[in-house]
């Protein structure tokens, strides 16, 4: 059963259209990835998630409990990570957590154990005593996630929690992610870095001015480019003679030789790179290199959009 539902979600703002039919799901121990240029209407769509904002269609369900600005039943089952840190940069980072807890409804044993485990968790155990204000921006970053995971969240929503911070700090993020995948805790995950839509997202959607464009699996979106890998060969000797041998090997789309450089079209996989190597050697190529130039989504977001990422 899914987490997370949301269903043709559409929200205007006086006579322009933010989101127009949104929809997508969460299952558990899923991370769902939403991607979409500035203005693309992911900020909208979370605050309808979250039920910080009033839909002026669709709904959204936690655990079957619909969501409502008023209501706190499906709000009681998720944990928000928004853009701008939210802590009291006066209390600790222990502090910080079981005040939250408390929010919560956590106290005694119950709320110091899961402190602990929070704390663990993002790695600020050995700084839990300090005052926020005292803390890196990528600690308060960490810490802003142990406070919304202290309570034991099913769904986990990140509003870019990357942006700004140092390497250390997004490295731990990111394994702290992965880690939830093994209790079982469902995460919608926005990002302005494509590589950790693809290390983090089973599941990615594409937004653009308000509107699911696309969404799949990373190998699903892929295959909307409409091209092949290109194998790019480098070295020595004969290369036209290389090319035209390549041209008939099962599964070769296409091939040409360039100055010090063979490009070969196919799907690529690790028997093929093997025949191509060994036919560079018996056409007398002594190869230098070997490079794979594989659409990622990267080339899919300008495909579907025409902006890149950060635009």
């Amino acid at each position: 059963m899914a987490v997370l539902v949301a269903d043709s979600l559409r929200r205007s703002f006086g006579g322009r259209v933010a989101v127009d039919g949104v929809g997508f799901s969460i299952g558990p121990g899923d991370t769902y990835g939403l991607l979409g240029p500035n203005g693309a209407g992911k900020t909208t769509t979370i605050s309808m998630v979250c039920g910080l904002l009033r839909p002026d269609g669709g709904t959204v369900r936690v655990h079957d409990h619909e969501m409502r600005v008023t209501r706190c039943q499906a709000k009681a089952h998720l944990g928000l990570v928004p853009q701008e840190v939210a802590l009291y940069e006066d209390l600790s980072g222990r502090e910080n957590l079981e005040l939250f807890g408390r929010l919560q409804g956590l106290g005694g044993r119950l709320l110091t154990q899961r402190v602990d485990e929070a704390l663990e968790l993002v790695g600020l155990v050995d700084r839990a005593a300090d005052r926020v204000v005292e803390y890196s921006g990528g600690m308060k970053r960490r810490c802003n996630i142990g406070a919304a995971l202290v309570h034991r969240p099913d769904l986990l929503i990140l509003d870019e929690p990357t942006v700004g911070v140092d390497p250390q700090s997004r490295n731990a993020i990111l394994a702290g992610i992965e880690e939830l995948r093994g209790v079982g805790m469902a995460v919608l995950y926005t990002t302005h870095y494509m590589e950790e839509a693809q290390r983090l997202c089973e599941r990615i959607g594409i937004m653009d001015q308000g509107v699911m464009v696309a969404e799949g699996t990373t190998a699903e979106l892929v295959s909307l480019v409409g091209r092949h890998p290109v194998i790019r060969l480098s070295g020595d000797g004969p290369l036209d003679s290389f090319v035209k041998a390549a041209l008939e090997v099962d599964g070769v789309v296409n091939a040409s030789d360039h100055e010090g450089r063979a490009d070969v079209v196919a799907d690529v996989s690790a028997a093929l790179l093997s025949h191509l190597l060994d036919l560079a050697e018996r056409t007398g190529v002594r190869v230098g290199g070997v490079q794979v130039d594989a659409p990622d989504l990267e080339d899919v977001f300008l495909h579907l959009t025409g902006k890149a990422l950060r635009d």
